[in-house]
């Protein structure tokens, strides 16, 4: 996936600078307790700790709860995040900042919860309101039911399929807030994750309203 980097400016001179992308693996003996996988493990979850002892969520979410989880919600920060393509800058609360980025690292991490994203972390879009997201969601999904037409399977133009993803993203979503509860002294990464499940829950729930309210743009409303 292409290089994004988000930048971090805060009131106090304070920076710092996280690269998203598949995290390094860290030692083993080395990884906070509370990237094992049976720690608040999703009851959703369809991984063993046999084979996966390390949550593949939690593990991408290491460097950003060391830096930010001491940060409280509604903190002011600054924030660039640079693409390939181009830079986004903005002034916002540090839930909504780490909020993006850990949406961002969720799509990239080995989850199977997840998988459905990568198309939308590939073309990420930092910030993104809740009807830019219900956008992108179900446009990436109809392009996915255009090629498994092509591939001769059964396309789901009802989104049926998106909206399950999404619910079973709201039980990944609260378990991850609970491993955090736990271990953040701020309430910043914690509540970045309630935002990110919000949002998840007005995806499954809302996604035909919404999309009924943008159908005139297409001529066919």
């Amino acid at each position: 996936m292409p290089a994004v980097s988000y930048h971090f400016h805060f009131p106090d001179g304070r920076a710092e600078t996280i690269e998203a992308g598949p995290q390094a693996v860290a030692d083993d003996a080395l990884l906070p307790d509370w990237t094992r996988l049976e720690h608040s493990q999703c009851p959703n979850c369809p991984l063993s700790s046999a084979t996966t002892p390390r949550c593949p969520m939690a593990l991408q979410f290491v460097d950003v709860i060391a830096r930010m989880g001491p940060l409280c919600s509604y903190d002011e920060v600054a924030v660039r995040v640079d693409t390939p393509a181009r830079s986004v800058t903005t002034n916002t609360t540090v839930q909504r900042a780490i909020g993006s980025l850990l949406g961002l690292l969720a799509a990239e991490s080995a989850c199977p919860h997840t998988a459905f994203l990568k198309p939308m972390a590939h073309f990420h879009l930092p910030f993104a309101t809740e009807e830019e997201t219900i956008y992108r969601a179900a446009s990436m999904h109809l392009l996915a039911q255009y090629f498994i037409g092509r591939q001769g399977g059964a396309p789901d133009w009802q989104l049926a399929g998106l909206k399950a993803s999404y619910k079973e993203l709201q039980s990944v979503n609260g378990a991850m807030a609970n491993r955090l509860r736990a271990i953040s002294s701020g309430d910043g990464t914690v509540n970045a994750l309630i935002l990110l499940d919000l949002l998840a829950k007005a995806l499954h729930y809302s996604i035909d309203d919404a999309l009924e309210e943008i159908q005139p743009l297409f001529g066919a409303g």
